[in-house]
């Protein structure tokens, strides 16, 4: 129970300060005095030195050990609560790069923990709550960034949304050693790790992982500016209304988790469908249904004028972006020779190339913003990138893509 406690109190942790500044960013660019594309760094290149680090952070963690790796995590995720004492732009872009360390060792290490303290049974539902707790962090400060920034000030803010890393850092020594800590883990060597990176379903869920959270950042990270500038919208209610895609994405996780275990509980029965059963009724189809999902959302979000369909089509995008990445999390355990080290390598890439579009795209369209004067070619081309979890859900070979009787 404590490690299954660490593990979701270190994704929450996580969650809390990933998009805590997006809401916060007009404040930012007044005390700053910065361009809407330096701004957009504060989000976005977090999620570079995460991209950096993840790929070969398995290694280092296989030498390391989880328990070390994840003592890092807490470190650096606790520092963002110096925020105040920043004097300037750089000093916060500094602490924000030491979170973006602390968020990919989570991501990474989580794996090899799963793999190590849980049972296949289980392991779907951890790494489903896992992304829920995230989500739900995401949700909470987005939601309560600009309310709290009111009564302390938008630095003070993040240190308050810091103070779960800082208690797990203080608890997680008391964390038990590492399973298996006497055998020798030499990590996955560079020819394994790009053996693992050419299979057709890890090329496919990176590149679907990727394109998602190009739309979802680049949407979470303007959108409240938007809805200010374009639609008129006060900066709390847009602030509100963009803390409803992490907010959906709780539930939307939580069924991307049951759904699976129903369809494998149900299989016999499912079966009667034939071919078409084991399309829709599988990891393919959470993976084509909820890419349909994060299309339609994510181009109704900035194209519907009136609120009623900016509601709609947020909600919507926040269940096409979330409802997936369980499946996209627990298909690496399930294929041919998983282990701790592979999961690791694949959860890093997942964070590596997703980190690198993460950081790429909100300066692009803040940086489209100032050159143009208007934030549809960003938002357009991010969403474009949005059609890659389709497409990989309907080319996802069917081994990978069927759920078991061992989940």
């Amino acid at each position: 129970m404590f490690m299954a406690g660490m593990t979701l109190a270190a994704h929450l942790a996580a969650g809390l300060n990933l998009f805590a500044l997006s809401p916060l960013l007009p404040l930012a660019i007044d005390d700053y005095g910065i361009s809407h594309g330096a701004a957009g760094m504060l989000v976005s290149l977090p999620m570079l030195v995460g991209a950096a680090i993840a790929l070969p952070g398995g290694k280092v963690i296989a030498r390391l050990g989880v328990k070390r790796s994840y003592m890092l995590a807490w470190i650096a995720l606790a520092l963002l609560a110096l925020a105040p004492i920043a004097p300037n732009f750089y000093v916060l872009l500094i602490l924000r790069l030491t979170y973006g360390v602390g968020l990919a060792l989570v991501v990474v290490a989580t794996g090899p923990l799963v793999m190590q303290w849980f049972r296949p049974k289980e392991m779907l539902v951890i790494n489903s709550l896992n992304t829920a707790l995230m989500s739900g962090g995401i949700a909470a400060s987005t939601a309560g960034a600009v309310p709290l920034a009111d009564l302390l000030g938008w630095k003070m803010t993040l240190t308050a949304f810091s103070a779960l890393g800082i208690l797990g850092a203080i608890i997680w020594p008391l964390a038990p050693r590492d399973r298996n800590v006497g055998e020798e883990r030499p990590g996955i060597s560079v020819r394994e790790l790009v053996s693992v990176l050419r299979m057709r379903a890890v090329t496919l869920l990176v590149v679907a992982d990727a394109g998602i959270f190009i739309q979802y950042t680049a949407l979470t990270t303007w959108l409240p500016a938007f809805l200010e500038e374009v639609r008129g919208i006060p900066l709390e209610h847009a602030g509100y209304i963009t803390s409803i895609l992490p907010f959906v994405g709780i539930f939307a996780v939580l069924a991307g988790g049951a759904v699976p275990l129903l369809f494998e509980t149900f299989r016999t029965r499912l079966a009667v469908f034939g071919a078409a059963g084991n399309l829709v009724f599988s990891y393919r189809g959470i993976l084509v249904s909820s890419g349909i999902l994060a299309i339609l959302g994510g181009l109704g979000a900035f194209l519907f004028a009136g609120q009623p369909g900016i509601y709609v089509s947020v909600i919507v995008l926040g269940i096409g972006s979330w409802f997936y990445v369980p499946a996209l999390l627990t298909i690496p355990m399930r294929l041919s020779g998983a282990t701790p080290e592979r999961v690791a390598a694949v959860w890093g890439s997942y964070m590596t190339f997703s980190g690198m579009g993460m950081f790429i795209f909100p300066i692009l369209v803040g940086w489209l913003y100032d050159s143009l004067g208007s934030y549809y070619p960003g938002f357009i081309i991010c969403a474009v990138a949005s059609w890659a979890l389709l497409i990989a859900g309907i080319l996802l070979p069917r081994d990978a893509g069927s759920t078991v009787s061992d989940t």
